[in-house]
This record gives C-alpha cells, structure tokens and sequence, in this order.
C-alpha cells in the first residue's frame, strides 16, 4: 500500500512555478532548435554513404572527430553529466534544500530525450565497435527512460512528490463524486465512458504490455472523450470557438464540471493500477540501473581511446 512518507514544509509559491516552467520550456527550446538546425546544416552530409562523406566539404567539421562533431560530443558529456544530476538529487543529503526532486526531473527527462539525438549527430550515425555499443545501449535506456516517466507519472503524489497514501486518494475521489452527482449538464453516458475503469481480477491478470497499452490508451483517448462531452454539453454555436470540442470553451460551469471529470477519471485509473504500477516501477529501476552504469562504462572507455590515440 502506498503511504505518505513525509510532510512538506511548505508548497511553493506561484511565482516559483511559473518561472520553473519558464525555464523548462527555455531548455526544450534550446535544444529543439540546436537539433533542427544541425539536421538542416549536415542534412546532406549525413544522407551520404558513408564512402562519399571524405569528398564532403563538411566532412572536416561534421565527422565525430571534425570542429563540430567533437563539439557536439562534448556536449553529449555535459547533458549526460545533468542527467545524473537528478538520481544524485535524490541520494545526496545536502543537496535537499536546491528544489523538489519533481523539479529536478523535468531538466532530467529533457536532457535525456536532447543527449541521444545530439550523440547520434556526433556519431554521423556511424555506429560501430565499442562506440557504437555504447550508443545502442544509450538508445535503451532512453526508450527505458520514457517508460519509466510514464509509469512515474501513474503514481498519484502531492506537489513535492510524496506519494499518496490510499486513503487521501479516497478522500479526493469522495470529493469529485459528490460534487459531480449534483449536476445535470453532462449526461451519465458521457460519464460513465470516462469513468469506466478495469475490475481488480481483471488488473491482476494482464500482463505487463497489455497493462501499459490499456493506460496509455486510456490516457490518449481522454482528451477526445472530453472533447465529445464538452461538445454534448454546448450549443452548436460553440463548436467552432472549442475546435469541436477540444480546446475549452468560455462556460464556466461546464468547464468547472469537465475539470473535476478529467481528474476523477485520472485519479480512478491510477487507483485501480496502484499496485501494479508500484511494481512495475521498481521491476524498472531494477533494469534500468544497470543499463545505465554499463553505458557510463562504455563512455568512458570511448573518451579514453579518443584520448590515447589522439583523434581530437
């Protein structure tokens, strides 16, 4: 059972959030523009057999070891070096008053999905030997990686990511229940196609795939289900303005009530695969853990070849 295993100090101001959020969206920015404008700049030279590459006038700077690839690389270092950052936040004492840990993660996971794609242009997607090993590895533990993030988000937690306990999830689910039986603008279909959930013997025999396939899909179809409320709720003539139903709309008591049915679906689904889903992640960690320190081997074996045979 899921326990609230501490009491935080305080919550964080709005202020504090907002530029939090800010710069999340600053770093993704960044890093989506440095991809993009490589794959723009080397388009041609990365097509190319890998025979034809020498004739390239970018060779010199676009091979691993030329004036942007070796940069590029050094980056890689640098974003894998943040990445760590965030498990040696959870483990490291004096580090506990930088920020919560859920803060840490965001730059974690776009360091995660920004390094691999920068690796892969400093490789040339040339991939062979104990470089190239490496570089496979890297690629999964950074599919490993979007499968842990996921199933971390399927774990209901407060905002300084202390888990819930059972009976606070009742609580919440208590409170949008009574306040959603007392309203008459979304009809019980509607309702009960968002809040349809597995029973527990069901739960208990799937397997691991068919288990994320059917939360995934339960959290891809929320929108459009929400979107088809929304639409049964409005006139006609709100349509156009919510894009059929998709973007919300000006009315703010059907949006209060599309509010408080988009959580209760949320924290039903997650109630009913709490058990699995803390399972699930720990099976991860015990996975992911070792890919990871085997890559950060295979790493340093690679920059230390590079160094001792001079290919910089």
């Amino acid at each position: 059972m899921a326990t609230l295993t501490a009491v935080p100090a305080a919550i964080p101001p709005r202020r504090a959030i907002t530029v939090h959020r800010f710069l999340v969206l600053l770093a993704a920015f960044a890093s989506a523009s440095l991809i993009v404008s490589i794959a723009i700049y080397g388009g041609a030279y990365y097509r190319a057999p890998l025979e034809d590459r020498a004739l390239s006038p970018l060779h010199s700077q676009l091979r691993s070891s030329g004036t942007i690839g070796l940069k590029l690389g050094m980056l890689g270092v640098g974003l894998f070096a943040i990445i760590f950052l965030y498990p040696l936040r959870k483990r490291a004492k004096w580090l506990a008053g930088a920020g919560g840990t859920r803060y840490w993660l965001d730059f974690h996971v776009v360091a995660g999905i920004t390094a691999p794609l920068v690796i892969t242009f400093h490789s040339a997607f040339h991939t062979q030997g104990v470089a190239g090993l490496a570089y496979w590895i890297m690629i999964a533990v950074a599919l490993s990686g979007f499968i842990g993030r996921y199933v971390y988000a399927q774990i209901p937690r407060t905002l300084h990511s202390v888990t819930l306990s059972v009976g606070e999830m009742e609580a919440q689910m208590s409170t949008l229940t009574e306040g959603l039986a007392h309203q008459d603008l979304i009809s019980p279909a509607d309702l009960e196609s968002l809040l349809r959930v597995p029973s527990a013997q069901e739960i208990k025999k799937m397997g691991l795939v068919r288990m994320l396939a059917i939360m995934l899909r339960a959290d891809l179809s929320r929108p459009f289900l929400i979107g088809r409320m929304r639409r049964h709720a409005l006139r006609r003539a709100h349509m156009i303005p919510t894009l059929g139903g998709l973007v919300a709309s000006r009315n703010e008591s059907v949006e209060s009530i599309i509010a408080s049915v988009r959580r209760q679906s949320r924290l039903m689904l997650r109630m009913a695969f709490l058990h699995r889903t803390e399972r699930v992640f720990h099976l991860w960690h015990v996975i992911h853990r070792p890919f990871s320190l085997s890559f950060v081997a295979l790493i340093l074996i690679h920059i230390g070849v590079v160094l001792l045979l001079g290919y910089y």
